[in-house]
């Protein structure tokens, strides 16, 4: 953790502790029977759980106190809903909930709007898949969910794409001191130096637009969503993101002449 910061929401990270297996046994036993001392040494014996998963969130905020208190939550949660009868180690059953409450955090404090029909249906897959991997072991498939919850596939599908985070193709994914290696320059397929020269044109047009215009060609042309969904999304009018769309076409047309 010393990547981040010794000290996180007021903690000194430097002098947390764990709990060994048998600790954790006997400490789960007798908040089980009613000790709430034993359900705070359980709590402060698994920090570190958390700040291992908030590694993960690193480039992506500067604000890692809240993530660090949402993480916390969804570690209190596991420790009230954790049996010992799951015969799974803990750390197996509280990283999904800790890494789902800091994921829903994020979702909800995006810049991009998501309705609030899809924020919902959202929340509903969320718990089933929490629920249906406790009782299995495993993740449930879209029939599965799309069953349960009276939903088609494609809903399911669509909902899961919508609340994904956005990855920037501009987002840096190496560098060893010399030029940085940005998602984009993974994503090609040369088949002759125009293309090569085309896809630099294209970047650079790209590079021009705004987050929105971006935004909209990406889940247009590259997730393949419809006009009508795209505005779902950001919660603006069809005719929007049709002007909107044209706009960034006719931008990128001009360039390419």
């Amino acid at each position: 953790m010393s990547r981040y910061q010794v000290e996180i929401s007021g903690l000194n990270t430097s002098n947390l502790t764990t709990l060994s297996y048998e600790e954790m046994k006997k400490l789960f036993v007798k908040f089980k029977e009613g000790d709430l001392y034993a359900r705070d040494l359980l709590i402060e014996g698994n920090l570190k759980l958390v700040l291992s998963i908030l590694k993960k969130f690193y480039n992506k905020t500067d604000n890692l106190d809240d993530l660090f208190q949402i993480g916390c939550i969804g570690l209190i949660k596991a420790i009230d809903n954790f049996d010992m009868s799951y015969n799974v180690q803990f750390s197996t059953y509280a990283v999904p909930m800790i890494l789902g409450e800091i994921k829903r955090y994020i979702r909800d404090n995006n810049s991009i709007r998501i309705s609030r029909s899809i924020k919902d249906l959202s929340y509903k897959i969320s718990c089933y898949v929490d629920s249906y991997y406790q009782e299995n072991g495993k993740e449930p498939n879209y029939s599965d969910v799309a069953k349960k919850l009276g939903v088609s596939e494609y809903e399911v599908g669509n909902t899961i794409i919508a609340m994904k985070d956005q990855i920037s193709m501009y987002e840096p994914i190496y560098n060893d001191g010399g030029d940085t290696i940005y998602l984009y320059d993974q994503i090609v397929d040369n088949s002759s130096i125009n293309n090569f020269s085309n896809k630099l044109v294209v970047d650079n047009a790209i590079m021009d637009l705004s987050e929105r215009e971006k935004y909209i060609l990406d889940q247009r042309y590259v997730v393949g969503k419809t006009q009508m969904e795209v505005a779902d999304v950001l919660d603006i009018s069809q005719a929007q993101v049709s002007r909107l769309e044209k706009k960034a076409i006719k931008e990128l047309k001009k360039v390419l002449k």
